[in-house]
């Protein structure tokens, strides 16, 4: 996956400063990972988020702007190369079908919303090793007869 110039400079910035996606969502009132989105070119900031994080992370007003713009959503190959991505991938493949089966079956005819969503990743300790748990919810979205 190619990331922008901007992301590189994001991303070493953070780095730079020893500071984690949660320090930068505290920072500015949002979730670690829709930072991270953000980063990435996947969420818009408003000017005053925008301006924040770039203060935090000393950078300049072309970053601040990058920030602003409106993102094209969705990134990387249709089937992704990175191992972690993957994954994600690999359990829609094996997964996908009986979650839509679960959903329809206590919901009805209807869409999770990735618009109206959130998405959250936690680190369960675990003596066999551990475990990474990502709680996503969205808005059921019922399909209308017309």
């Amino acid at each position: 996956m190619e990331v922008s110039a901007a992301t590189k400079e994001l991303l070493e910035a953070k780095r730079s400063k020893g500071l984690t996606f949660a320090d930068l969502g505290k920072l500015i009132g949002h979730d670690e990972v829709w930072v991270a989105a953000l980063f990435y070119g996947q969420a818009r900031a408003d000017d005053e988020e925008s301006k924040k994080l770039v203060a935090a992370l000393d950078l300049g007003n072309d970053i601040a702007d990058a920030l602003t713009e409106f993102p094209s959503k969705g990134i990387g190959p249709v089937v992704p190369t990175d191992p972690l991505i993957y994954r994600f991938y690999e359990i829609m493949q094996v997964y996908g079908m009986p979650m839509k089966a679960v959903i329809h079956e206590k919901f009805g005819d209807g869409i999770m919303s990735a618009i109206d969503f959130s998405l959250h990743i936690e680190k369960e300790p675990d003596p066999k090793g551990d475990r990474v748990k990502v709680t996503m919810s969205g808005k059921f979205l019922p399909y209308k007869k017309f």
